[in-house]
């Protein structure tokens, strides 16, 4: 399918609703999830499917995963021939092609993955950096809705994910996790996964977390960060140590929220569902409290 090099993947316009079914796969580092969702209202529209991604995390171990559980969804279900299907990964993906591999393993690098995952399912699919798929389903149907403005998603997990939007519309790939912090990239100090293995307390976490988002305030000065993936659900233990200029809230979708995305833009991307407009919903969002500098 040919893209504009100047929107890749092509989102729609702010605002924008799709309506019908798409199917949504997130590749992450320690499960493959999928299911159908409902684009009208962005919530799951069959059971959800998980299985623990192989290791190593080879292209075609993957894509035999999602295979399995993309067969497992579609069983007795009647759906469409022409079912959008997107897919999230954990790296750069451009033009469908995967362009780097943080979380899962090397081999993918250079892989053009709509064709792969593709194949092994026998449908058209779009590939997505699923950090950005993340970010879409927050601004389409979750915390970022109607939301102007710089907002950045942060998703916590084995890695950190970012979604960067300025004014709804997606600056992909921006892969923030792994700025340099503290001599090292930031995902491997205060990712879920990095406060788990370094048996750090929330307390602790939070001090070196907050320091990480202070760097990213210091470069990008949104209006709103979302916090996502694994994390998010424990924000109350958290979420009154940051000091953050901007105001900081939970994401809606949690550890759906890659699934929906890239429903989304699969659907978008690939001129299956139709648009339906949405009136815009005023800019959301509380006064944030002043930035305590030491």
């Amino acid at each position: 399918m040919a893209r504009s090099t100047h929107e890749d993947p092509p989102i729609p316009l702010p605002g924008t609703r799709l309506k019908g079914i798409a199917l949504g796969i997130d590749v992450g580092g320690t499960g493959v999830k999928a299911a159908l969702v409902d684009l009208a209202t962005g919530k799951l529209a069959s059971d959800r499917v998980r299985e623990k991604t192989p290791q190593p995390a080879t292209p075609e171990a993957v894509s035999e995963t999602v295979a399995s559980v993309v067969g497992q969804i579609l069983d007795g279900e009647k759906v469409p021939a022409d079912l959008p299907v997107g897919c999230g990964l954990p790296g750069v993906v451009t033009e469908g092609t995967v362009r780097s591999a943080a979380n899962i393993d090397k081999g993918w690098v250079g892989v053009n993955a709509e064709d792969l995952i593709g194949g092994v399912i026998g449908r058209r699919v779009l590939a997505i950096n699923d950090a950005d798929a993340a970010g879409l389903a927050e601004l389409t149907y979750g915390a970022a809705e109607g939301v102007t403005g710089t907002v950045l998603i942060l998703t916590l997990g084995t890695g950190i994910g970012s979604a960067l939007f300025i004014d709804g519309r997606l600056v992909p790939n921006t892969e923030l996790g792994h700025l340099e912090f503290h001599g090292k990239g930031a995902e491997t100090q205060v990712s879920g996964a990095a406060r788990s293995r370094r048996g750090l307390g929330w307390k602790r976490w939070a001090r070196e977390f907050d320091e990480y988002l202070d760097r990213l305030e210091l470069y990008l000065w949104p209006d709103l960060i979302i916090l996502g993936g694994g994390v998010s659900k424990d924000m109350a233990k958290f979420g009154h140590l940051l000091t953050t200029r901007a105001p900081v809230k939970a994401a809606e979708h949690l550890n759906v929220a890659g699934i929906i995305g890239a429903a989304y833009a699969g659907a978008a991307a690939l001129g299956v569902a139709k648009p339906k407009a949405a009136p815009r919903r005023a800019r959301k969002g509380v006064e944030a409290p002043a930035r305590r500098h030491s």
